[in-house]
């Protein structure tokens, strides 16, 4: 009796990538070749052995399918691949096998071999560690911590938080302000409508006024405008360096005039608005300069040492790409809070290492070691990538559709077009790799895998009250497993994903994929430290209203009577809603909370504009307002635009 020939490796029929043989990981220190070569296997010979199995009914039925389509059953193998899965080879210089064949990398290794010692990696980790300690103390810990504010700090939030007539967010006194701010505040961007008179500010940096620049001065900015926007707008910080600048209050201030400047285009305000101020040049600190720039290079310097001198083990070079990226995004390039949260790094810092070892299983180990042996070739293919994932802020942040909602691609120009290019490059990229698959016989192990996370992702959208957030670090996360082949491909996307996740955990910690809708706004004013801190947390704000109150605006309607000067309302819709008040915003300012119908105007200006806007209220809590109505001098009022503010 004959007996059934058994494959050269002894691999099982079905392996997935997770149980594959590590034996391969040290290749870079192994002089067998042979490791590198593809899994020679001979067919299996099944005979009439009492002990063997019989196949399982549904083989058996796929079997007579096939015999009866022919053509079907030749697609379908072609789709399957091989029955064994291929290991591919280690791929070969480019250099070293096009002519002239010149070889570089061979040389590299040759003249660069003593560095690698584990003594000296280890030299040059304590050596930057302490250049990065040394960076991080002169970037933020050399200035006031009261002083550095982020790139959305304002005096005056919005006027649902700020009270009536702006009282809980009026400072104390007019003391200057000097202040820091970071680099980059110029790329922060309004993520949900603001309304400012009858315009609806959104997907633009948020300064208002600044047009009426005098010799000396900047021009006069309304107390809302974001304060480091501002001073980039009036040219006394930069938005590569940042800086530091002078407010000066001024109190209430007629007629905000927009402009153009440094990029940054302000908006007008043909009104009156109880706080305003005036920027000036700040001699305050010494230290008022952003370090990102320095970092940037002290980081991608010892990134690039890593992988062509020193070159380390491929596990001990994943986990420095690790640690520099996170502590990199964490202190320099996009910290969550200025001055950084240290509390917050360090906490999340070794969550994010359990991850990062899932990675390394998953994916990282089943192509960057395959890479050892040319190094120029692998920091070529890999640290461009990684970098432009690691510069999320700097990169992707731009694109019209860096929250991924359908309402951004409806409302931001050319977020549609973006989406569309996006989704092409995306989808050559995975027919790629699912060619890859299909060589090496690992298709159908990922397609049945991917297809169960499909639909959980898919029950997960259709949650009710819940907003679907696939945030960039859960979507490198998912596409880093299609990684797992030693392609050049495959080490840039592993570089790519790499640096998108390092960024997302750094900045927005471990997200959930599910999120309110309060949640989704990224641009958040923050109220600066001289502004009065009697602000109510619990209120209805602004970024919130999308889950408050339910939106009515039907009923809800309001005129003025020039006779009186009064302005009148309809009252309470016959719903079940539960309404029991009103709010009345004037001129962007909350002006009156209650259950009357009508308001006196007596006390307006008559000579300007004003802008008037109303909304229901249910037990103190404010809901979306209408939008703006329009009072002109001469007394001609024109009405609301319908939909909600």
């Amino acid at each position: 009796m004959s007996t059934p020939v058994k494959p050269v490796h002894d691999l099982p029929l079905e392996q997935p990538p997770l149980e594959r043989d590590n034996s391969y990981i040290s290749a870079q220190d192994s002089s067998d070749k042979s490791l590198f070569a593809p899994t020679a296997v001979a067919p299996l010979e099944f005979t009439d052995n009492p002990e063997h199995k019989p196949r399982p009914w549904w083989a058996r039925r796929a079997q007579q399918y096939g015999d009866r389509f022919p053509r079907v059953r030749r697609v379908v193998r072609y789709i399957r691949g091989p029955q064994q899965p291929v290991y591919m080879s280690a791929p070969v210089s480019f250099l070293e096998r096009i002519p002239p064949r010149i070889p570089v990398e061979s040389f590299l290794r040759r003249w660069t071999q003593p560095l690698t010692n584990p003594f000296i990696v280890s030299l040059f980790a304590a050596g930057y560690i302490i250049g990065l300690a040394f960076l991080t103390r002169q970037s933020w810990f050399l200035t006031p911590a009261d002083a550095l504010i982020g790139c959305t700090a304002t005096y005056w939030p919005d006027e649902g938080t700020c009270g009536l007539g702006g009282s809980a967010c009026m400072p104390s006194s007019n003391t200057p302000f000097d202040f820091r701010c970071a680099a980059q505040c110029a790329t922060v961007i309004l993520s949900d409508a603001r309304p400012v008179g009858t315009e609806e500010v959104a997907f633009v940096p948020f300064v208002v006024g600044g047009g009426d620049r005098q010799e000396g001065s900047s021009g006069t900015y309304r107390g809302d405008s974001f304060l480091c926007q501002a001073a980039i707008h009036a040219g006394l910080i930069s938005e590569s360096r940042g800086g530091c600048a002078t407010a000066n209050l001024i109190g209430e201030f007629t007629d905000f005039v927009g402009s153009v400047s440094n990029g940054i285009e302000s908006t007008g305000f043909p009104s009156v608005f109880p706080l305003s101020l005036r920027l000036t040049k700040s001699n305050a600190y010494r230290y008022c300069a952003d370090m990102l720039r320095e970092a940037i290079i002290f980081n991608v310097l010892a990134s690039v040492l890593l992988f062509l001198v020193l070159r380390p083990r491929p596990l001990v070079l994943f986990w420095s790409l690790v640690c520099l990226g996170y502590w990199h995004i964490s202190l320099f390039a996009d910290p969550r809070s200025i001055p950084p949260d240290l509390e917050g790094a360090f906490g999340d810092f070794l969550p994010l290492l359990f991850v990062s070892y899932a990675i390394w299983r998953v994916s990282f180990r089943y192509c960057l070691p395959f890479f050892s042996e040319i190094p120029i070739e692998r920091a070529i293919w890999f640290l461009p990538a990684y970098w432009v994932g690691l510069s999320w802020k700097i990169t992707f942040e731009r694109l019209p559709v860096d929250r991924l909602l359908g309402s951004d691609i409806k409302e931001r120009t050319g977020a549609l077009a973006t989406v569309i290019v996006l989704s092409i490059v995306i989808f050559a990229c995975v027919v790629n790799q699912l060619r890859v698959m299909r060589k090496t016989g690992w298709l159908v192990w990922y397609v049945w895998r991917y297809a169960i996370a499909g639909l959980v992702v898919l029950v997960l959208a259709m949650l009710p009250g819940l907003v679907f957030r696939l945030h960039h670090y859960i979507t490198a996360l998912l596409l880093l497993p299609l990684t797992a082949f030693p392609t050049r491909l495959s080490l840039l996307y592993q570089g790519l994903c790499l640096g998108m996740f390092m960024d997302g955990i750094a900045k927005f910690k471990f997200d959930s994929i599910l999120q309110s809708p309060d949640v989704v706004s990224i641009t958040r004013p923050i109220l600066i430290p001289q502004a009065n801190e009697d602000v109510d947390p619990t209120r209805c704000t602004s970024w919130e209203q999308l889950t408050c109150l339910p939106h009515k605006f039907d009923n809800l309607r309001f005129f003025y009577t020039w006779v009186n000067q009064t302005l009148f309302w309809d009252g309470f819709p016959d719903t079940d809603e539960g309404w029991n008040g009103f709010s009345l915003v004037i001129d962007d300012v909350q002006q009156y909370v209650g259950d009357a119908l009508n308001f006196s105007l007596a006390a307006l200006e008559p000579t300007i504009t004003h802008f008037f806007r109303i909304a229901f209220q249910k037990d103190g809590a404010t809901g979306d307002s209408t939008k703006a109505a329009t009072l002109f001098s001469n007394g001609t009022w024109v009405d609301a635009a319908p939909g909600p503010a």
